[in-house]
C-alpha cells in the first residue's frame, strides 16, 4: 500500500478534472456509463502504474555503491568448462568464441552442470559448509555456506531457499523461518560472491552478474553446481522430498538447477525471465552493468555469450521430469520485465506442464514490501505445503 507520501495525488486529480467533463444524457446512460467507467479505470491504472514506479525508483536509489566495472570477455574464465576442451580458441574473435562454447554447453547441459558431490560437509551451529565443486580464484568464493532451518517434526521434507542478487546474510531468513515454522526443513543458500563468500575487495556482489562475459557464465554455473550439491546433503540428512525457491537472480538459478536435477520435485520462481542478457539489459536494477557494456557489446552478441545460462534455453530439460512449479511475478517490475515472465509462462503452457501462477500488483523492489511481501509469503508457502 501507498503511504500517504507515494500517493500520485497530481494524478488523482486530472482523473477527476477530466471526468467532471462527462455528462450523461438521459436515455444513454448505460452506454455512457460503461464508457465513463472504462475510461476512469485507464486513468486510475495509469495512476497506480507512475506512483509504483516512482516507488521502484526510490527503492532502487538507495543503493550508492554500484560500481560501473569495464567490460571484459573474461575469457580466462572458461578454461575449466567441459567444454572448453574440445572447442580450442583457434583465433576466434572473443565473442565468437564464447558463443561456440555456450552452444556446446546448451547441446551438453548435463556435462557442463555436471560435477562430483562434496566430501566435506560441516554442519556447525546450524551452518553447513562445504567445497564447492566448481573452483575459482577466490578460496573465500568456493567456501560454500548454508544456513539450516530444521523443522522439528523431521517430516522428509526439505526446502533449498536460493536468495536475489546482492542479499544480505540475514534476507530471507524470514522465509526459512515461516517454512520451519510450518514444518518444512530450510536451507537458504549463499550465492557465488555473496555475503560470507564475497572476497575481500568487494562490497556488492559484482562478480556474480557483470560486465565481466565469461565469469558471469562462470558464477551461475558454480551456483548449479552448489544448488545440487545441497540436495546431496539433504539425501544424506533423510530428506526425499526436496523443493526449492528461488527469488530474482536466485530464481534464474534454481531454475537452471532443475531442469538438471530431478530430485526438485517443488519449484518456486519468485519473480522470473525466460531471458538473462534481456533483464540485465534492460532492467533498472542492472543499468550500470549496461553502461560497462555500451560499444562494447550488442545485445544480440550478449544473449548468444549467456545462452548456457539462459532459462530458455533449458525448457525441454525442466520438462524431462515431473515437476510442481509456481511461478510468482510482478505486473509493475522494471527490472525483470512482465513480458519477460509471461513469455516464460508461454513456453511452459506450449509444454502443457503441470504449475501454478500468481501476478502481484508490485514492482520488483516492492515486493519486498507490505502488504506484498506478506501476499508473496503466503502464495510461497501454501504451495511447498500442498506440494511436498
Amino acid at each position: 500500500m501507498l503511504t500517504p507520501k507515494q500517493q500520485p495525488s497530481a494524478a488523482v486529480a486530472q482523473i477527476i478534472y477530466t471526468a467532471s467533463f462527462w455528462t450523461i444524457p438521459r436515455g444513454t446512460e448505460d452506454g455512457l456509463l460503461s464508457q465513463w467507467t472504462n475510461h476512469v479505470g485507464v486513468a486510475l491504472n495509469r495512476a497506480y502504474r507512475s506512483g509504483m514506479d516512482r516507488w521502484e525508483t526510490r527503492l532502487a536509489a538507495r543503493a550508492t555503491d554500484r560500481v560501473v566495472r569495464r567490460f571484459d570477455w573474461g575469457l580466462e574464465w572458461t578454461r575449466a568448462w567441459p567444454c572448453a576442451s574440445r572447442i580450442p580458441h583457434d583465433g576466434h574473435a572473443p565473442g565468437a568464441y564464447l558463443t561456440l562454447l555456450n552452444e556446446a554447453a546448451v547441446e551438453n547441459s548435463d556435462e557442463f552442470y555436471g560435477y562430483t558431490t562434496p566430501s566435506d560437509f560441516r554442519l556447525t551451529r546450524n551452518l553447513l559448509r562445504f567445497t564447492s565443486a566448481v573452483r575459482t580464484p577466490h578460496p573465500e568464493n568456493d567456501r560454500v555456506h548454508a544456513q539450516w532451518f530444521p523443522a522439528p517434526n523431521r517430516s522428509g521434507r526439505a526446502v533449498i531457499v536460493v536468495p536475489h542478487w546482492n542479499a544480505k546474510a540475514h534476507e530471507h531468513g524470514t522465509l526459512s523461518r515461516g517454512l520451519q515454522f510450518l514444518g518444512l526443513s530450510a536451507l537458504r543458500l549463499s550465492l557465488p560472491y555473496h555475503d560470507y563468500r564475497m572476497p575481500a575487495e568487494l562490497n556488492r556482489a559484482d562478480y556474480a552478474v557483470s560486465a565481466n562475459v565469461a565469469r558471469t557464465v562462470d558464477a551461475a554455473r558454480q551456483a548449479v553446481v552448489d544448488i545440487r550439491s545441497c540436495v546431496d546433503w539433504l539425501e544424506t540428512q533423510g530428506y526425499r522430498k526436496i523443493g526449492i525457491v528461488g527469488t530474482s537472480l536466485g530464481s534464474c538459478y534454481a531454475f537452471l538447477a532443475s531442469a538438471h536435477e530431478p530430485r526438485l520435485q517443488a519449484n518456486v520462481y519468485n519473480l522470473f525471465s525466460l531471458h538473462f542478457a534481456d533483464a540485465v539489459w534492460t532492467g533498472l536494477t542492472t543499468r550500470h552493468i549496461r553502461q560497462g557494456m555500451d560499444e562494447h557489446v550488442e545485445l544480440e552478441l550478449l544473449r548468444a555469450a549467456w545462452k548456457a545460462i539462459t532459462p530458455l534455453s533449458y525448457v525441454d530439460c525442466y520438462a524431462r521430469y515431473p515437476k510442481k512449479s509456481l511461478f510468482i511475478y510482478a505486473d509493475y517490475d522494471t527490472t525483470f520485465l512482465p513480458e519477460y515472465s509471461r513469455a516464460m509462462l508461454q513456453e511452459i503452457r506450449l509444454r502443457d506442464l503441470e504449475h501454478e501462477a500468481v501476478v502481484l500488483p508490485c514492482g520488483h523492489y516492492t515486493m519486498g514490501r507490505k502488504p506484498f511481501n506478506l501476499l508473496d509469503g503466503y502464495h510461497i508457502c501454501s504451495f511447498l505445503l500442498r506440494s511436498l
